[in-house]
């Protein structure tokens, strides 16, 4: 390509430019959203158009003329491709520039090639343009914007036209090609844009949502024409900076030459297959891992979860292929900081937690990899010279273990072997099909049900009970029975009540809602639930006297009592989150809660257990502030005001502009201020006293801490007390005696289970006696095979001392035990002279562990392996005999 046909610009001079491009035109400028939309349809974010799409359904309203927007995004269903080419890529950013009625199609188009022949100087003679077959209307203002009509092409409906389903909004799609030059593509002499070569790069797709298709296949006008159009950032990256493949842009360079830094391994652009491959896909993986962490995902094993770890495993992977052996990743989430943090905050905000997440998943694939090369092995080894290994048993790896295809092949061709891919990618298939089978609806059809319905009638629910729990003259909106709006309900009805006002919280935040009464009028409805709906708060009761009415006005009380415990407990929160920051780092982040009148609940972010040692810190520190009787302040700001003064958001949270600030203290920089709609109480002194009840954890790198305050600690204390008394009296001792009782009979009880092991494994144990009395000679050596009641997985080794010591001369064993916990235990073990024999105790571990659903090894003169499968033990002595000859 010939670097003077137009200028040279970075990737990040690109997103600014045609960000203040239309923002210059009257387009409002919105930062991208989450990862994880708000649309419970869509796992990730995957396309600029997903934060409007209230917008384009009419439940929003935009003042100004359009918006734009660079939205991050990750798209995987193409990931086994990414690497093997130069433009698939399981991260993104999306350009784009949305309108809901205000911008024509005329000026669009208009817009678009302004800002490609102007702004980026690209030569109009390389622009090529693709409409829909029918759609004459983008075709003329193409060419009356002086566009050649051998530049312009008509395709199907399959590229250029857009649909939400098979009814609903539609409408015709125009995508801008940039012709990268003759010796890039096919050479066929019809080659143009909608040829599967590389010459002509879509940059731009215009969509013209103004259609609304019809159960008959019409197709009437929508009220008003939307526009939906999105630039690929990384695409337009490679085109200003004149190259063919978006990895050889800065971003991605940056990134696979710290891949060339970390693994010795040269770069080759030209290079699909070998390393080069593994460089692009570690690249493309690293912002992926990155950006999803910081948006608040975290490694799992279904959903978002499961994509995220996916990515780092194969990152892992691949970083092996290179010869990588250590922790790398890390390395390249810096990286990624470094070049992108400007662009989003979230990056540089995360990275301590972004890189604890990281390091402790690469620790643990390491294991996976370990525990899948013994699976392998086995597999591999049951094969004869050349054969294949089933395309089940490659899945079982991949599914069960996590283990990478890709690896599986490599490892398998070492080996002189093949793997059916083909029968791998049907066990795939049929898995992505029980998949899909429990995706949900549509993403536009998730929005047709009585609540949609009402919402767009009703105006959202008036919230008043921050300071009071009692409201008069509540008029009922509407009510809902069995999910449909009825006009009336009588006596025994159960229902979902709106009011136009309401003191009641609807759960939200973890904090669940408030309980109470609707009375007035002859009506007393009991109210056990409040939930929000799209805004609209729904009260779950039961009507219990009379008949209620639309239109109707009630009293509505919340339970006090309740909700004033609910307030401790969620200020109590609010606290803990600032003591575990404190104590453990500013990695942690709230990953979930729940606010109840007895207990509140915590989950935050950490990769280890806390010690007794932290929790009595933490727990310390919130006692401090609530025997400070510090005042609890509410204040009503704009998002970058609260930001400013400190407050924190929930890692992964979405807001408004405008939100509710809640400090503990009156200082500039209070001990806790979080954005929060909750209730809370007036004064930390009304929590009374705060403990932590458990510390657990829910998943790799989310702990829970559960506590009681208030009533709940009193209750808590109580029945501790209660039971301590309980084992005084057993134990017939004083309280205060208990803890050095109970020390006294752990000592006796250690002296008598020390007296039976070395009766069990010493050498005067029956047991160990008939094992050396059934051994099988093998000439070369003894070799004794056992399972072994009642033993630990540590006792195994004085048992081989023993039978080492009664044996007279070379002699092996593989021997077996249940352990207390009900898991199986292996040892293999043997004498110089048995391994010079041929006996490899690391060898025969290997080949059995798996049998008790486990896996190990060792030395050739001592391995051991631990397992699941108790049951598979008598199988796994079996195996050792036919592998020893014995």
């Amino acid at each position: 390509m010939a670097a003077a046909d137009f200028p040279m610009m970075t990737t990040a001079e690109i997103r600014s430019a045609f960000l203040s491009f239309f923002e210059e035109r009257g387009c409002k400028l919105f930062p991208s959203s989450s990862l994880v939309p708000d649309d419970p349809s869509l796992l990730l974010a995957n396309a600029g158009m997903n934060q409007f799409k209230p917008y384009y359904q009419g439940k929003k309203t935009m003042h100004e003329i359009g918006a734009t927007s660079c939205q991050k995004c990750v798209r995987t269903n193409d990931i086994d491709i990414i690497g093997s080419d130069g433009r698939h890529a399981s991260f993104f950013e999306m350009l784009g520039n949305f309108s809901f009625g205000g911008v024509s199609k005329d000026q669009a188009c208009a817009w678009a090639l302004e800002l490609s022949t102007k702004v980026f100087k690209l030569p109009i003679e390389r622009l090529y343009f693709t409409v829909f077959t029918e759609d004459d209307e983008t075709y003329d203002i193409w060419r009356s914007l002086g566009i050649e009509e051998s530049h312009i092409s008509r395709l199907g409906a399959d590229d250029n036209f857009w649909a939400a389903g098979p009814t609903g909004p539609c409408g015709p799609c125009s995508e801008i090609y940039y012709d990268q030059g003759e010796d890039v593509g096919c050479g066929r002499a019809d080659c143009a844009p909608g040829c599967d070569c590389d010459r002509f790069l879509e940059y731009w797709n215009l969509v013209f949502t103004q259609f609304d298709r019809q159960e008959d296949g019409s197709m009437p006008e929508l009220p008003h024409r939307n526009l939906d159009t999105g630039m690929g950032l990384e695409r337009m990256s490679a085109i200003m900076q004149h190259k063919s493949s978006f990895y050889d842009s800065d971003i991605m360079q940056g990134l696979i030459r710290l891949g060339e830094e970390v693994s010795g391994v040269t770069y080759m652009g030209d290079d699909y297959e070998g390393p080069s491959r593994s460089l692009r896909i570690i690249a493309d993986h690293a912002r992926s891992v990155d950006f999803m962490i910081s948006d608040g995902i975290l490694p799992g094993n279904e959903g978002r979860g499961y994509v995220l770890r996916r990515l780092l495993r194969r990152a892992v992977f691949h970083g092996r292929l290179l010869g990588v052996e250590g922790a790398f990743l890390g390395r390249f989430i810096d990286r990624v900081n470094e070049l992108m943090g400007d662009a989003y905050s979230e990056l540089i905000k995360n990275a301590a937690l972004v890189k604890g997440i990281v390091s402790a998943e690469e620790e643990r694939f390491s294991t996976t990899l370990d525990n899948g090369r013994v699976y392998l092995d086995e597999a591999l080894g049951k094969l004869g010279e050349g054969e294949t290994l089933d395309g089940e048993a490659a899945f079982m790896l991949h599914d069960t273990f996590g283990f990478p295809i890709d690896l599986t092949v490599e490892i398998a061709q070492g080996a002189g072997h093949g793997v059916d891919i083909e029968g791998f990618n049907q066990a795939m298939e049929r898995q992505r099909e029980r998949a899909r089978a429990n995706v949900k609806g549509d993403a536009w059809g998730t929005f047709n049900d009585v609540w949609t319905e009402l919402s767009d009638s009703l105006s959202a629910t008036e919230f008043c009970g921050y300071e009071d729990d009692a409201l008069e003259g509540a008029r009922v909106l509407a009510i809902v029975r069995d999910g449909a709006r009825v006009e009336r309900a009588k006596a025994g009805d159960e229902v979902e009540v709106v009011l136009d006002r309401t003191p009641f919280y609807a759960e939200m935040g973890g904090q669940v809602g408030d309980t109470g009464l609707l009375a007035g009028g002859g009506v007393r409805v009991a109210v056990s639930d409040t939930k929000s709906h799209n805004g609209l708060y729904a009260h779950v009761a039961t009507v219990e006297e009379g008949e209620l009415a639309e239109g109707g006005l009630v009293t509505a009380i919340v339970d006090h009592h309740r909700r004033e415990l609910l307030r401790r407990n969620h200020t109590a929160t609010h606290l803990l989150d600032a003591a575990l920051k404190e104590v453990l780092g500013d990695h942690v982040n709230q990953a979930g809660s729940l606010v109840t009148p007895d207990h509140l609940r915590f989950d935050f972010t950490h990769f280890e257990a806390l010690s007794g040692e932290q929790l009595r810190a933490i727990e310390d520190l919130v006692n401090a502030q609530i025997f400070a009787a510090k005042p609890v302040v509410t204040a009503v700001m704009g998002i970058d005001e609260a930001k400013a003064a400190g407050a924190v958001a929930l890692f992964g949270e979405k807001y408004g502009d405008v939100v509710r600030v809640v400090s503990v203290g009156t200082e500039d920089r209070p001990i806790s201020r979080e954005l929060c709609g909750g209730t809370h109480a007036r004064n930390t002194a009304e929590i009374g006293f705060f403990h932590i009840t458990s510390e657990s954890s829910t998943g790799s790198n989310v702990r829970r801490i559960e506590a009681v305050t208030s009533e709940g600690a009193v209750a808590w204390w109580q029945e501790r007390t209660r039971l301590l008394e309980e084992a005084a009296q057993v134990l017939k001792c004083r309280v205060d005696e208990v803890p050095a009782r109970v020390a006294g009979l752990q000592a006796d009880l250690h002296a008598s289970e020390q007296k039976l092991k070395a009766a069990l494994t010493g050498g005067s144990s029956d047991a160990i006696a008939q094992a050396i009395e059934g051994a099988t000679d093998l000439g070369a050596y003894k070799l004794v095979i056992a399972e072994l009641k009642g033993l630990e997985a540590a006792d195994l080794r004085n048992v081989w001392d023993t039978i080492r010591q009664k044996v007279q001369g070379p002699v092996a064993c593989v021997l077996a035990t249940v352990t207390s916990k009900g898991q199986p235990a292996l040892l293999a073990g043997a004498t110089d002279e048995a391994v010079a024999a041929g006996f490899k105790a690391g060898d025969i571990i290997k080949k059995i562990a798996p049998l008790v659903g486990g896996g190990g090894g060792g030395r050739p003169t001592m391995a051991q392996a631990g397992g699941k499968n108790a049951a598979g033990i008598a199988n796994a002595l079996a195996q050792a005999r036919t592998e020893l000859g014995a």
